[in-house]
């Protein structure tokens, strides 16, 4: 149950539950809150569960990709057209368990390089941020297209060595490719 156990930073999990009629209720503050509040609870890096109130299930993934949809119908989306067809392609598909673990510790990397950049410019002014931002985009460019075409070329060696062993692996049931 989302509130027995602890969240990753040990304290307890917040919950959050959502009613049939899409409300959803913060127990913390026995109020009600929106869709922009838990993505606060987000942005504010708060651990938190959203259960269905009837079933007990957890379905903070389903308000997570709520929120996301938002953003994207927003104005400024991240995601292409493109690339959201591209994970709708690894649905169903071997390396579907990889993709999400891959994406995971990509945006990890790219979260940790933003948490490092912002530590380092501590105490600029918006003027100078600009600066900065204008100065490092070439410089940033050039280490996230290093970093994409290493990550790149790792998956491509992955892929090559599952290959070889799906192949030794019908070897010695006697098929082959």
């Amino acid at each position: 149950m989302p509130n027995s156990a602890a969240a990753p930073g040990g304290e307890a999990w917040r919950v959050i539950k959502k009613y049939p009629n899409r409300r959803l209720y913060d127990t913390d503050s026995s109020s009600y809150i929106t869709l922009a509040e838990v993505r606060q609870l987000v942005m504010s890096n708060e651990a938190f569960r959203v259960v269905d109130a009837k079933s007990g299930d957890d379905i903070t993934r389903s308000i997570l990709l709520q929120i996301i949809l938002e953003e994207e119908a927003g104005g400024a989306p991240i995601l292409s057209e493109a690339v959201l067809a591209n994970i709708i392609r690894f649905y169903g598909n071997a390396m579907q368990g990889f993709m999400g673990t891959y994406l995971e510790k990509n945006v990890q990397t790219f979260m940790d390089i933003q948490a490092k950049m912002s530590e380092q410019s501590k105490g600029l002014t918006p003027e100078g941020w600009a600066q900065l931002i204008n100065l490092q985009s070439p410089v940033i460019q050039n280490m996230m297209g290093s970093y994409v075409d290493q990550s790149k070329n790792l998956f491509l060696q992955m892929q090559e060595q599952m290959q070889k062993q799906t192949e030794q692996m019908l070897g010695a049931f006697g098929r082959k490719r």
